[in-house]
């Protein structure tokens, strides 16, 4: 079976594409995101998929990329902030090296920008935000085998943190 080499989890602004890319480009190996397979599979942006399907839909998409992103991948795959919710995808990440990418409010703000293309962001964005950020905190804790902070911090520091943690 083939399994990625890492995987990244955690809240939006906290960096899993922008690193994940630089990681994977750094170990020479593919990037995958989970949400890029979820809008390849329904053929439609994910704000789309809320608004004519709803949140179970997408949730659903959501688990079988998680699932074939996991059997499937040997590179660096990075997963959508709430994939983490799902007890099925909790339960698949075990036995995997998963990194979870911390970032504090501010940063995630910052990075994230208000919502735009982000359909759980779209009403009061900040306290959204924050509410979803302690809400997935625990459970990104759960099934992260690191943790890495990547407030204040440049992607390639980030990078060389996770470089380190994968050597054997």
């Amino acid at each position: 079976m083939t399994k990625p080499v890492c995987v990244l989890v955690g809240a939006p602004g906290s960096g899993k594409s922008t690193v994940g890319e630089e990681l994977a480009a750094l170990l020479g190996v593919a990037f995958r995101d989970t949400d890029t397979d979820i809008e390849e599979m329904a053929g439609k942006p994910i704000p789309e998929i809320f608004i004519d399907e709803g949140e179970a839909h997408f949730r659903a998409l959501e688990r079988a990329a998680v699932l074939a992103g996991l059997a499937s991948h040997a590179g660096v795959l990075a997963l959508g902030g709430g994939a983490i919710l799902a007890e099925e995808n909790r339960a698949a990440l075990v036995g995997h090296t998963v990194v979870h990418l911390s970032v504090e409010l501010p940063d995630a703000v910052r990075r994230v920008g208000l919502g735009a293309g982000r359909p759980l962001l779209s009403v009061n964005p900040r306290a959204t935000l924050k509410y979803l950020m302690d809400q997935r905190r625990p459970l990104y804790a759960e099934v992260a085998t690191a943790t890495v902070v990547t407030d204040d911090r440049l992607p390639g520091e980030i990078v060389a943190e996770i470089v380190a943690l994968l050597k054997p």
